[in-house]
């Protein structure tokens, strides 16, 4: 099993909650900042001076981007979180317990592609199914090839979502 700063949904109560209070926090700073930006902005453009309103413009950009940029972060992470407990219950997830750590804690190289060697062959052999790409994306992961677990964990997510009652 995974040790529960690498996996919330192991029930770790107080660390979760942690981490759901520091993202909230962070959401909400953010979202005082975008209405900040967004007010420079509005006075900006309300000035009638073309350098001031092109000025405007692009300061008025920033928060929409931001919202956006954070709503799609969030909606992610609670899809991921779906997938990994959904994982935990059903006694899918790896277990990196008995693997070499450097002192870092993160697994070492080789551990970390051995792993991930045995799990390529499982999604090789049924790609089309959300555990096998969410066990890929984290394999990746603990391989530390980050582009690829993203890449995998959307796939998964797009795909357990196709997978739910109802969903067809």
């Amino acid at each position: 099993m995974s040790t529960p700063a690498e996996n919330p949904a192991d029930g770790n109560g107080r660390e979760v909650f942690k981490r759901v209070g520091f993202i909230a926090a962070l959401v909400v700073v953010l979202g005082f900042y975008f209405v900040l930006l967004g007010r420079i902005g509005i006075d900006l453009i309300a000035t009638g001076k073309p350098a001031a309103v092109g000025l405007g413009i692009g300061v008025f950009i920033l928060p929409v981007l931001g919202v956006w940029i954070v709503a799609t972060s969030v909606r992610a992470a609670f899809a991921h979180q779906r997938l990994a407990r959904r994982m935990h219950e059903e006694g899918g997830e790896l277990d990196v317990s008995d693997l070499p750590r450097r002192p870092s804690g993160r697994i070492e190289k080789d551990a970390a592609d051995a792993l991930f060697e045995q799990v390529k062959q499982e999604f090789e052999a049924d790609p089309q199914n959300w555990r096998t790409n969410y066990r890929a994306a984290r394999a990746y992961d603990y391989a530390g090839d980050r582009t690829r677990a993203r890449e995998m964990m959307k796939r998964a997510v797009e795909l357990e979502r196709g997978d739910r009652p109802g969903a067809r």
